[in-house]
Protein backbone atom coordinates (compact mmCIF):
# COMPACT_ATOMS: atom_id res chain seq x y z
CA UNK A 1 0.00 0.00 0.00
CA UNK A 2 2.09 3.15 -0.94
CA UNK A 3 -0.61 5.68 0.72
CA UNK A 4 0.31 3.70 4.35
CA UNK A 5 2.06 5.46 7.23
CA UNK A 6 3.22 3.64 10.60
CA UNK A 7 3.59 6.43 13.09
CA UNK A 8 2.20 6.99 16.81
CA UNK A 9 -1.08 7.06 17.67
CA UNK A 10 -1.90 10.00 19.69
CA UNK A 11 -3.93 10.22 22.51
CA UNK A 12 -6.42 11.81 21.04
CA UNK A 13 -7.04 8.56 19.26
CA UNK A 14 -7.03 5.94 21.73
CA UNK A 15 -10.93 6.07 21.45
CA UNK A 16 -10.50 4.68 18.14
CA UNK A 17 -8.34 2.29 19.24
CA UNK A 18 -11.51 0.53 21.14
CA UNK A 19 -13.75 0.96 18.08
CA UNK A 20 -11.41 -0.83 15.79
CA UNK A 21 -10.90 -3.60 18.29
CA UNK A 22 -14.62 -4.22 19.25
CA UNK A 23 -14.79 -4.22 15.30
CA UNK A 24 -11.96 -7.14 14.69
CA UNK A 25 -13.03 -8.82 17.47
CA UNK A 26 -16.61 -9.05 17.46
CA UNK A 27 -17.32 -7.23 20.72
CA UNK A 28 -19.72 -4.63 21.71
CA UNK A 29 -18.15 -2.06 24.50
CA UNK A 30 -20.79 -0.26 26.16
CA UNK A 31 -20.33 3.60 26.89
CA UNK A 32 -20.11 2.90 30.60
CA UNK A 33 -17.34 0.03 30.50
CA UNK A 34 -15.04 1.96 27.50
CA UNK A 35 -12.47 3.25 30.42
CA UNK A 36 -11.96 -0.56 31.84
CA UNK A 37 -10.34 -1.19 28.80
CA UNK A 38 -9.07 1.94 27.63
CA UNK A 39 -5.88 2.10 30.42
CA UNK A 40 -4.04 -0.59 28.31
CA UNK A 41 -3.99 1.25 25.67
CA UNK A 42 -3.28 4.61 27.31
CA UNK A 43 -0.33 2.70 29.18
CA UNK A 44 1.70 1.32 26.19
CA UNK A 45 3.82 3.09 23.46
CA UNK A 46 0.97 3.03 20.45
CA UNK A 47 1.90 2.43 16.61
CA UNK A 48 -0.86 2.98 13.84
CA UNK A 49 -1.36 2.36 10.08
CA UNK A 50 -2.77 5.36 8.49
CA UNK A 51 -4.03 5.65 5.09
CA UNK A 52 -4.67 9.94 5.01
CA UNK A 53 -6.49 10.11 8.48
CA UNK A 54 -7.83 7.42 8.72
CA UNK A 55 -6.21 4.85 11.28
CA UNK A 56 -7.17 1.23 9.58
CA UNK A 57 -4.75 -0.62 11.59
CA UNK A 58 -3.64 -0.44 15.00
CA UNK A 59 -0.85 -2.37 17.45
CA UNK A 60 0.40 -1.62 21.24
CA UNK A 61 3.08 -2.45 23.25
CA UNK A 62 3.22 -2.80 27.21
CA UNK A 63 6.58 -2.05 28.46
CA UNK A 64 7.01 -4.85 31.15
CA UNK A 65 9.32 -7.27 32.82
CA UNK A 66 9.23 -11.02 32.16
CA UNK A 67 10.42 -13.50 34.06
CA UNK A 68 12.87 -16.29 32.08
CA UNK A 69 15.25 -18.65 34.18
CA UNK A 70 16.80 -16.74 36.08
CA UNK A 71 16.77 -13.18 35.37
CA UNK A 72 13.76 -10.66 34.62
CA UNK A 73 13.95 -9.26 30.68
CA UNK A 74 12.75 -6.02 29.21
CA UNK A 75 9.78 -7.09 27.49
CA UNK A 76 7.07 -5.45 24.73
CA UNK A 77 3.94 -6.67 25.78
CA UNK A 78 2.20 -6.94 22.27
CA UNK A 79 -1.41 -6.07 22.13
CA UNK A 80 -4.43 -4.41 20.58
CA UNK A 81 -3.11 -5.71 17.25
CA UNK A 82 -5.63 -5.27 14.81
CA UNK A 83 -6.43 -4.31 10.98
CA UNK A 84 -9.30 -2.78 9.36
CA UNK A 85 -11.38 -6.22 7.08
CA UNK A 86 -11.11 -3.59 4.11
CA UNK A 87 -7.08 -3.33 4.82
CA UNK A 88 -6.19 -7.01 5.18
CA UNK A 89 -3.71 -8.91 3.29
CA UNK A 90 -2.29 -5.84 1.94
CA UNK A 91 1.03 -5.65 4.18
CA UNK A 92 -0.78 -3.69 7.24
CA UNK A 93 0.00 -6.34 10.21
CA UNK A 94 3.64 -7.18 8.41
CA UNK A 95 4.28 -3.11 8.42
CA UNK A 96 3.41 -2.57 12.05
CA UNK A 97 5.25 -5.77 13.16
CA UNK A 98 8.33 -4.58 11.78
CA UNK A 99 7.61 -1.45 13.35
CA UNK A 100 7.33 -2.88 16.79
CA UNK A 101 10.23 -4.62 16.85
CA UNK A 102 12.64 -1.97 15.57
CA UNK A 103 11.28 0.10 18.65
CA UNK A 104 12.07 -2.89 21.11
CA UNK A 105 15.46 -3.33 19.60
CA UNK A 106 15.91 0.67 19.94
CA UNK A 107 14.50 0.57 23.74
CA UNK A 108 16.81 -2.54 24.50
CA UNK A 109 14.01 -4.97 25.16
CA UNK A 110 15.35 -8.34 23.62
CA UNK A 111 11.98 -10.08 23.61
CA UNK A 112 8.74 -9.33 22.99
CA UNK A 113 5.41 -11.53 23.99
CA UNK A 114 2.39 -11.54 23.24
CA UNK A 115 -1.33 -13.82 23.23
CA UNK A 116 -2.12 -15.02 19.91
CA UNK A 117 -5.91 -14.65 19.08
CA UNK A 118 -5.56 -16.52 15.75
CA UNK A 119 -2.17 -18.49 16.61
CA UNK A 120 -1.15 -19.29 12.81
CA UNK A 121 -0.52 -15.58 11.99
CA UNK A 122 2.40 -14.82 14.34
CA UNK A 123 4.96 -17.73 13.79
CA UNK A 124 5.80 -15.87 10.57
CA UNK A 125 7.27 -12.50 12.68
CA UNK A 126 9.55 -15.25 14.65
CA UNK A 127 6.97 -15.68 17.28
CA UNK A 128 6.84 -19.21 18.88
CA UNK A 129 4.36 -20.75 21.38
CA UNK A 130 6.42 -20.46 25.09
CA UNK A 131 4.48 -21.89 27.29
CA UNK A 132 0.75 -23.94 27.82
CA UNK A 133 -2.02 -23.91 30.33
CA UNK A 134 -4.14 -26.83 31.58
CA UNK A 135 -7.92 -25.98 32.43
CA UNK A 136 -9.65 -28.17 34.73
CA UNK A 137 -12.63 -28.70 37.25
CA UNK A 138 -12.72 -30.05 40.74
CA UNK A 139 -15.72 -31.66 42.50
CA UNK A 140 -15.79 -30.01 45.89
CA UNK A 141 -19.79 -31.26 46.56
CA UNK A 142 -18.10 -33.61 49.00
CA UNK A 143 -14.77 -33.00 50.98
CA UNK A 144 -11.48 -32.82 49.38
CA UNK A 145 -9.33 -34.85 50.57
CA UNK A 146 -5.47 -33.79 49.82
CA UNK A 147 -1.91 -36.09 50.13
CA UNK A 148 -0.12 -33.17 51.03
CA UNK A 149 -0.87 -31.81 54.64
CA UNK A 150 -1.80 -28.34 54.36
CA UNK A 151 -0.22 -25.66 56.23
CA UNK A 152 -2.21 -25.20 59.79
CA UNK A 153 -1.66 -21.63 59.78
CA UNK A 154 -4.68 -19.29 59.62
CA UNK A 155 -5.55 -17.46 56.12
CA UNK A 156 -7.34 -13.94 56.14
CA UNK A 157 -9.43 -12.16 53.33
CA UNK A 158 -7.93 -8.97 52.03
CA UNK A 159 -9.27 -5.78 49.89
CA UNK A 160 -8.23 -5.43 46.79
CA UNK A 161 -6.57 -2.33 46.78
CA UNK A 162 -3.87 -4.06 49.28
CA UNK A 163 -3.51 -6.31 46.81
CA UNK A 164 -0.13 -4.57 45.41
CA UNK A 165 1.47 -4.23 49.00
CA UNK A 166 0.49 -7.91 50.29
CA UNK A 167 0.45 -9.82 47.15
CA UNK A 168 3.17 -8.14 45.32
CA UNK A 169 6.04 -9.96 47.21
CA UNK A 170 4.29 -13.67 47.08
CA UNK A 171 3.90 -13.28 43.42
CA UNK A 172 7.27 -12.02 42.79
CA UNK A 173 8.97 -14.70 44.71
CA UNK A 174 6.34 -16.96 42.45
CA UNK A 175 7.86 -15.82 38.78
CA UNK A 176 11.52 -15.85 40.44
CA UNK A 177 11.13 -19.90 40.53
CA UNK A 178 8.89 -20.13 37.57
CA UNK A 179 9.56 -18.17 33.87
CA UNK A 180 7.01 -16.84 32.21
CA UNK A 181 5.57 -14.17 34.51
CA UNK A 182 5.41 -10.61 34.06
CA UNK A 183 6.61 -7.69 36.80
CA UNK A 184 3.28 -6.60 38.09
CA UNK A 185 2.69 -3.20 39.54
CA UNK A 186 -0.04 -1.42 41.27
CA UNK A 187 -1.85 0.03 38.29
CA UNK A 188 -1.34 -3.81 36.62
CA UNK A 189 -2.75 -5.27 39.99
CA UNK A 190 -5.49 -3.03 40.00
CA UNK A 191 -6.87 -3.16 36.62
CA UNK A 192 -5.43 -5.95 35.05
CA UNK A 193 -5.74 -8.74 37.21
CA UNK A 194 -8.47 -7.38 39.80
CA UNK A 195 -10.96 -5.52 37.96
CA UNK A 196 -13.96 -5.67 39.52
CA UNK A 197 -16.04 -6.97 36.52
CA UNK A 198 -14.39 -9.89 34.64
CA UNK A 199 -15.09 -9.56 31.25
CA UNK A 200 -14.84 -13.23 30.93
CA UNK A 201 -17.56 -13.92 33.88
CA UNK A 202 -19.07 -10.27 34.07
CA UNK A 203 -21.70 -12.54 36.21
CA UNK A 204 -19.16 -13.23 38.79
CA UNK A 205 -19.05 -11.36 42.19
CA UNK A 206 -16.09 -8.81 42.37
CA UNK A 207 -12.59 -10.83 43.03
CA UNK A 208 -12.32 -12.28 46.40
CA UNK A 209 -8.82 -12.59 47.88
CA UNK A 210 -7.24 -15.17 50.75
CA UNK A 211 -3.78 -14.79 52.02
CA UNK A 212 -1.10 -16.91 54.02
CA UNK A 213 1.05 -14.16 55.30
CA UNK A 214 4.99 -14.49 56.18
CA UNK A 215 7.48 -16.81 54.69
CA UNK A 216 6.24 -19.05 52.97
CA UNK A 217 3.01 -17.49 51.98
CA UNK A 218 0.92 -17.84 49.27
CA UNK A 219 -2.94 -16.21 48.08
CA UNK A 220 -5.74 -17.45 45.85
CA UNK A 221 -7.81 -14.77 43.91
CA UNK A 222 -11.47 -16.30 43.08
CA UNK A 223 -15.17 -15.11 41.83
CA UNK A 224 -17.84 -16.91 43.10
CA UNK A 225 -21.08 -17.09 41.39
CA UNK A 226 -24.24 -18.92 43.62
CA UNK A 227 -26.80 -18.95 41.04
CA UNK A 228 -24.22 -21.08 38.51
CA UNK A 229 -24.68 -24.47 40.57
CA UNK A 230 -22.26 -23.08 43.01
CA UNK A 231 -19.02 -22.53 41.26
CA UNK A 232 -15.97 -20.93 42.37
CA UNK A 233 -13.77 -19.30 39.26
CA UNK A 234 -9.96 -19.76 40.45
CA UNK A 235 -8.31 -16.80 38.67
CA UNK A 236 -4.85 -16.39 40.24
CA UNK A 237 -3.15 -19.11 43.00
CA UNK A 238 -0.08 -18.86 44.10
CA UNK A 239 1.88 -20.52 47.02
CA UNK A 240 5.68 -20.74 48.37
CA UNK A 241 5.70 -24.31 49.38
CA UNK A 242 3.17 -27.33 48.71
CA UNK A 243 1.65 -27.27 52.39
CA UNK A 244 0.68 -23.42 51.59
CA UNK A 245 -1.19 -24.35 48.14
CA UNK A 246 -2.69 -27.28 50.41
CA UNK A 247 -4.45 -25.05 52.49
CA UNK A 248 -5.75 -22.65 49.92
CA UNK A 249 -7.16 -25.05 48.02
CA UNK A 250 -8.69 -26.70 51.04
CA UNK A 251 -9.86 -23.41 51.61
CA UNK A 252 -11.58 -23.14 48.52
CA UNK A 253 -13.34 -26.44 48.28
CA UNK A 254 -14.90 -25.51 51.97
CA UNK A 255 -16.60 -22.02 51.35
CA UNK A 256 -20.47 -22.69 51.73
CA UNK A 257 -23.11 -22.92 49.26
CA UNK A 258 -20.27 -24.18 46.76
CA UNK A 259 -19.76 -27.51 45.09
CA UNK A 260 -17.09 -27.66 42.20
CA UNK A 261 -14.20 -25.18 41.18
CA UNK A 262 -13.33 -24.08 37.78
CA UNK A 263 -9.14 -23.13 36.86
CA UNK A 264 -9.21 -22.32 33.68
CA UNK A 265 -5.60 -21.21 33.34
CA UNK A 266 -3.62 -23.26 35.29
CA UNK A 267 0.10 -24.27 34.94
CA UNK A 268 1.14 -27.71 33.22
CA UNK A 269 2.66 -29.24 35.94
CA UNK A 270 0.05 -27.82 38.48
CA UNK A 271 0.34 -29.84 41.72
CA UNK A 272 -3.66 -30.08 42.32
CA UNK A 273 -4.25 -33.26 40.35
CA UNK A 274 -1.22 -35.10 42.19
CA UNK A 275 -2.60 -33.73 45.38
CA UNK A 276 -5.86 -34.96 45.71
CA UNK A 277 -6.87 -38.52 47.35
CA UNK A 278 -9.45 -39.10 44.87
CA UNK A 279 -8.22 -38.16 41.73
CA UNK A 280 -11.51 -38.57 40.09
CA UNK A 281 -12.41 -35.28 41.67
CA UNK A 282 -9.98 -33.25 39.37
CA UNK A 283 -11.15 -33.38 35.91
CA UNK A 284 -7.98 -31.26 33.35
CA UNK A 285 -10.60 -30.52 30.72
CA UNK A 286 -8.25 -28.69 28.26
CA UNK A 287 -4.61 -27.68 27.21
CA UNK A 288 -4.35 -24.58 25.34
CA UNK A 289 -1.14 -22.18 24.40
CA UNK A 290 -0.62 -19.19 26.55
CA UNK A 291 2.62 -16.80 25.95
CA UNK A 292 3.77 -16.20 22.48
CA UNK A 293 7.37 -15.19 22.95
CA UNK A 294 10.15 -13.36 20.11
CA UNK A 295 13.71 -13.40 20.34
CA UNK A 296 14.77 -9.22 19.35
CA UNK A 297 17.94 -9.63 20.39
CA UNK A 298 18.98 -12.98 20.81
CA UNK A 299 22.42 -13.30 21.84
CA UNK A 300 21.75 -10.65 24.84
CA UNK A 301 18.33 -13.26 25.39
CA UNK A 302 20.48 -16.39 25.62
CA UNK A 303 23.31 -14.66 27.84
CA UNK A 304 20.81 -13.68 30.22
CA UNK A 305 19.06 -16.79 31.06
CA UNK A 306 20.55 -19.53 33.30
CA UNK A 307 21.65 -22.69 31.57
CA UNK A 308 20.73 -26.02 33.29
CA UNK A 309 24.11 -28.10 31.69
CA UNK A 310 27.46 -27.37 30.49
CA UNK A 311 26.86 -27.93 27.10
CA UNK A 312 28.31 -26.50 24.41
CA UNK A 313 27.02 -26.34 21.01
CA UNK A 314 26.82 -23.74 17.63
CA UNK A 315 23.45 -23.08 16.32
CA UNK A 316 22.47 -21.57 13.01
CA UNK A 317 20.23 -19.42 13.38
CA UNK A 318 17.61 -18.26 10.92
CA UNK A 319 15.83 -14.71 11.38
CA UNK A 320 13.86 -12.88 8.11
CA UNK A 321 12.63 -9.99 9.91
CA UNK A 322 16.07 -9.18 12.12
CA UNK A 323 19.12 -9.48 10.12
CA UNK A 324 21.38 -8.85 13.21
CA UNK A 325 20.12 -12.12 15.27
CA UNK A 326 21.27 -14.36 12.28
CA UNK A 327 23.96 -16.66 11.69
CA UNK A 328 26.02 -18.81 13.32
CA UNK A 329 26.57 -18.54 17.70
CA UNK A 330 27.96 -20.69 19.59
CA UNK A 331 26.22 -21.37 22.89
CA UNK A 332 27.25 -21.67 26.56
CA UNK A 333 26.20 -21.16 29.74
CA UNK A 334 26.04 -17.21 30.28
CA UNK A 335 27.38 -16.92 26.35
CA UNK A 336 26.17 -16.28 22.85
CA UNK A 337 29.02 -15.58 20.51
CA UNK A 338 29.76 -15.52 16.66
CA UNK A 339 30.92 -18.46 15.24
CA UNK A 340 32.65 -19.96 11.85
CA UNK A 341 32.59 -23.61 13.15
CA UNK A 342 30.29 -25.45 11.61
CA UNK A 343 26.68 -25.90 12.97
CA UNK A 344 25.26 -28.94 15.17
CA UNK A 345 21.23 -27.55 14.99
CA UNK A 346 19.57 -25.16 11.91
CA UNK A 347 16.86 -23.56 13.61
CA UNK A 348 14.66 -20.63 12.79
CA UNK A 349 13.85 -17.92 15.60
CA UNK A 350 10.19 -19.53 15.76
CA UNK A 351 11.46 -22.26 17.32
CA UNK A 352 14.39 -21.18 19.50
CA UNK A 353 11.60 -18.79 21.01
CA UNK A 354 9.24 -21.60 21.31
CA UNK A 355 12.35 -23.21 23.52
CA UNK A 356 13.81 -20.63 25.42
CA UNK A 357 11.80 -20.34 28.52
CA UNK A 358 12.33 -24.44 28.97
CA UNK A 359 8.47 -25.25 27.79
CA UNK A 360 9.31 -26.17 24.02
CA UNK A 361 10.95 -29.09 22.94
CA UNK A 362 13.30 -28.92 20.01
CA UNK A 363 13.77 -32.62 20.00
CA UNK A 364 9.82 -32.62 18.98
CA UNK A 365 10.77 -30.15 16.51
CA UNK A 366 13.47 -32.19 14.86
CA UNK A 367 11.14 -35.04 14.83
CA UNK A 368 8.55 -33.21 12.65
CA UNK A 369 11.52 -32.23 10.02
CA UNK A 370 10.89 -28.57 11.58
CA UNK A 371 14.71 -27.82 12.82
CA UNK A 372 17.97 -29.43 11.37
CA UNK A 373 19.97 -31.04 13.68
CA UNK A 374 23.53 -31.43 12.01
CA UNK A 375 25.31 -33.49 15.26
CA UNK A 376 23.72 -36.55 17.13
CA UNK A 377 21.30 -35.34 19.48
CA UNK A 378 21.88 -31.84 19.15
CA UNK A 379 18.20 -30.87 20.09
CA UNK A 380 18.23 -33.11 22.75
CA UNK A 381 21.35 -31.41 24.27
CA UNK A 382 20.25 -27.38 23.76
CA UNK A 383 16.49 -29.04 25.41
CA UNK A 384 18.88 -30.08 28.59
CA UNK A 385 20.65 -26.77 28.15
CA UNK A 386 16.75 -25.11 28.66
CA UNK A 387 15.18 -27.21 31.00
CA UNK A 388 13.69 -25.65 33.90
CA UNK A 389 12.82 -27.33 37.36
CA UNK A 390 8.59 -25.59 36.90
CA UNK A 391 7.59 -25.41 33.58
CA UNK A 392 6.82 -21.78 32.72
CA UNK A 393 3.66 -20.18 33.21
CA UNK A 394 1.51 -17.02 32.58
CA UNK A 395 -1.00 -15.68 33.94
CA UNK A 396 -1.12 -12.13 32.71
CA UNK A 397 -3.89 -11.24 30.07
CA UNK A 398 -3.27 -8.73 27.96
Amino acid sequence: MTDLEIREIPEGDVDRMLDIADLVFHHRTEEENRERYLWVARRAERIGAYTGEALVGQLAALPMRLSAPGVLLDCSAITFAGVLPTHRRRGVLTAMMERALADAGTANRPVTALWASQSAIYGRYGYGLANRMIGMEIDTSRPLTLRTEADPRPLRLIDRHAAAEILGPIHARAIERRPGGLVRDTEWWEHGILPLVDEEAESFTEPRIVVMDGEPGGYAIYRTHYTDRGVVRLEDLVADTPQVEAALWRYLASIDLTNRIKADQRPEDDLVPHMVADPDQVVVNSLSGALWLRLVDAPAALRARNWASDESLVIDLRDAHLPANQGRWRLTAGACDPTADAPDLTLDAAALAAAYLGGGSLRTLARLGLITEHTLDAAGRLDRAFSVPLAPYTNDNF
